[in-house]
């Protein structure tokens, strides 16, 4: 079946070692990756790693930066991310994801209530930082 509503495809994020992030991406935010052995045999230029059915995360190495030529300037946004990218998981899957992101001494945030979303008030939010610093926010709505 193939529903055509719009949807979040993907994110692509500049990384410096796609490897490593692909593997703090697994391990401390719990997304499976994808393409990850056809990236190290050098098969296809980036790594990506799965948040739902129907969205990922493109890691793209910093140094395809140069190769950036779809339109004028592309290049120029290598090392500027986005302000951040919000992940809305059920609560147990929050608590978790702060519980492995804390065990890796990934830097995170205070904890907030009521921060205005897609869905509306999440009950609780807070913000974090992966390895290239990238900015993400998780949240859970009621």
């Amino acid at each position: 079946m193939t529903d055509n509503t719009a949807r979040l495809d993907h994110v692509v994020l500049w990384v410096r070692d796609p490897v490593a992030s692909a593997d703090f991406y697994e391990k401390a935010v719990g997304m499976e990756p994808v393409r990850l052995s056809e990236y190290s045999a050098g098969a296809v230029p980036f790594p990506s790693v799965r948040l739902n059915a129907e969205t990922i995360l493109d890691l793209m190495p910093l140094a395809m930066a140069e190769r950036m030529t779809m339109f004028p300037g592309a290049a120029d946004s290598s090392g500027h991310p986005v302000n951040h990218v919000c992940l809305a998981l059920p609560g147990d899957d929050l608590d978790a994801l702060r519980a492995r992101l804390e065990e890796r001494g990934a830097p995170v945030s205070d904890i907030s209530h009521d921060s205005f979303g897609a869905r509306g008030k999440a009950k609780r939010s807070f913000y974090f930082r992966d390895p290239d610093g990238n900015v993400f926010e998780a949240r859970h709505y009621d």
